[in-house]
């Protein structure tokens, strides 16, 4: 995982809102990938840092966050 400011607003990139995310509340987290990398933003920052992810760290933080 890597922590990096983000160089644009992502407009790039598609980003999905997550499931577990609220719609009034401060948990909001976005996630869009690409054929390297996995992007997570604060969906209230989207200037804001993002997180990236390996697509195999990626799948084992899923499947623990989730028990599978």
């Amino acid at each position: 995982m890597t922590l990096k400011p983000s160089a644009g607003d992502g407009s790039e990139l598609k980003w999905t809102k997550s499931s577990h995310s609220s719609n009034d509340g401060p948990d909001c987290v976005e996630v869009a990938t690409t054929p390297g990398t996995i992007h997570v933003r604060d969906s209230k920052r989207i200037r804001g840092a993002r997180l990236t992810f390996a697509p195999g760290a990626w799948a084992s933080f899923v499947a623990h966050t989730t028990g599978r």
